[in-house]
Order: structure tokens, then sequence, then C-alpha cells
């Protein structure tokens, strides 16, 4: 799959995609207008999701990655161009549309209300029509899968940032959703907090099979994540590619008023210099690829043969 651009074929295909795979949700050429009359055109590629994927929406501040996702939510209404999510206008037919689509706000402060947390979980199954009993026991079954039990009495706004969006994830995954979306998720969390927050929602993923879009302005969060993204800059879908091809693509990036991530700013030197190090995604496989060209370096000199270490 090479990386795509506008003037391109529709949907790069993804290693491990079925052919069948079904489309879910399509945004293409969306103009909106605020309230203060700033306009946002979000145009170039299409956007579009497959059943099970994990994309990201990647792109600096004032991108439009936030006007994209709320009008997939259906809280924003197109003055032209088309948005579809499981063949429904989202706007139009919300009330369908959030029975099988989950939601994590930026500012997740936003969309706690409950005065408990175990409220605040059980509200939107109540919104459904789930009955207390039934919506109890789901609140119970959803705390254990992200060890939340023992804030199920707090006060949400007394807990921790990163406490509260794991409420607010608690809530979006309470109804069982096909399609979680997710804005800037991993924003204000430690690096500790932002961890287990990635292994869950890939652990959701891979279990349930639930698709995943998030948005991000940092290109070092995207290969743990995604198995697509789209590259955002200027209200402009500027490509769509495999993870690797848009952290390395440190053109792009700057075109989408992005810095590449620091390895590829450490390992472009020496890939210039012509060393065998490769293009690595992660500080672990910076780590692996450099004792790798470090014994083969150390070979070539001794005409011996080295032991390497243990990979772990």
């Amino acid at each position: 799959m090479s990386l795509q651009r506008p003037g391109g074929r529709d949907v790069p295909s993804v290693k491990g995609r079925p052919p069948e795979a079904q489309e879910i949700a399509r945004v293409s050429c969306v103009r909106h207008f605020y309230p203060d009359r700033t306009q946002v055109y979000i145009c170039g590629l299409d956007f579009v999701l497959y059943a099970g994927e994990r994309v990201v929406l990647l792109g600096p501040n004032g991108a439009g990655k936030t006007t994209l996702l709320l009008h997939l939510m259906g809280f924003l209404r197109p003055a032209e161009g088309l948005v579809r999510v499981f063949g429904l206008e989202p706007y139009r037919d919300f009330e369908r549309l959030r029975r099988r689509l989950g939601v994590v706000f930026q500012r997740v402060e936003e969309q706690i209300i409950g005065p408990t947390v175990r409220d605040d979980i059980a509200f939107g199954l109540l919104g459904l029509g789930w009955r207390r009993d039934r919506a109890a026991a789901r609140v119970e079954e959803i705390a254990a899968r992200l060890r939340i039990e023992g804030l199920l009495g707090k006060i949400p706004h007394y807990l921790s940032y990163g406490e509260q969006k794991k409420v607010a994830l608690a809530g979006a995954l309470a109804g069982d959703p096909e399609l979680l979306i997710l804005d800037e998720p991993f924003e204000g969390l430690d690096p500790r907090s932002r961890g287990e927050m990635a292994r869950l929602l890939l652990d959701l993923n891979r279990e349930k099979g639930t698709a995943l879009l998030f948005s991000t302005h940092d290109p070092g969060l995207v290969p743990g994540l995604a198995e697509r993204v789209y590259v955002m800059g200027q209200g402009r879908i500027l490509a769509s590619g495999r993870p690797d091809q848009v952290f390395w693509d440190e053109r792009l990036l700057r075109e989408a008023g992005l810095e590449p991530p620091p390895l590829v700013e450490v390992f472009r030197p020496l890939l210039d210099a012509g060393l065998p190090v490769g293009r690595p995604l992660s500080a672990g496989d910076a780590v692996q690829r450099l004792l790798r060209a470090f014994w083969a370096a150390r070979v070539g000199r001794s005409g011996a043969v080295a032991v390497e270490p243990d990979e772990e």
C-alpha cells in the first residue's frame, strides 16, 4: 500500500483486512459554519473507516480534526458535503446512531455529569431504555474491565485527570458500541496513564472488534495505535497511509504543520550516512536495530564471529 494523496484511488488497502470489509463511516468535502461565522472546509481525500479498524486522525491544533469528529458524532450539521456513519446521517439520525457509537471528548469533564462515578456510567444506559438492574450489572462489569471498581462511589470531579478519562471511557463503552471515537484521548496524561489507556483500547479492538477512531497531534503516538492514518493540515485531509509511511515522511508532516518524531530526527542522519539501522517506529525497536548494527560492524572489523545479546 502506497501513501495515498488527493487524486489517488479511493481507499488504500490494509494488510489483514478482508476484501469484503464493511465501510461504516465516510466524510466527503464537508463545510461547516460556526455561530461566529468561522468557516471550516474539510476536503482533499475522503475520510473512510471500515468495521474493526483502528484509524488515527493526525494533525496540529486547528487542522479540523475535532470538527470532523463532531460531524461523525452527530453534534454538527454540515452546510454542504457528505457525512455517513453506519449508512445514517449523524445529525438527522442521532437517536438511532447513538446506540452504536461511543464517544470520549477531549475535555472529559464536559461529558461527566453524574453525581457519582456509578451514576455517570449508568446514565447513558438508562437513557437508552435499559432496566436499572441490567444497567447496574453492566456498570459493575465495565468498571471491573477498566479496573475502576474502587471509584464507583466517588464524586467524579474530585478524581485525577487520568481517572476522569477512564470514567468517560467507561461511559462510552457501557453500551458496547461498534465504533468508539476519541478526541485527543492521551492529552494531559502522564506516560503510565497513556500506556494503560492504549492497552485498554487495543485489547477492546482485538477482543470485541470495536472500530477505533482517535485524533492526536503527536506523530509519536501513531505507530502503536493505528492500522491507518489520515494526516490533516489547514482544513484538508492531505494523505492517508500506514503508520510507518506517515511516521517517516518528514515532508508530509511539515506540510501538515507537525514536527517529525524524535526517533526520525535521530535516525535520519544515521541513514543518510549509510548506516544499516533501518526505520524504527518505537524506542524498543530503535535499541534492537542499533544493537544489530553495532554487532554487525564489530564482526566486520574483526572478521570473527560475535555473539549478539539476547533480544527481549
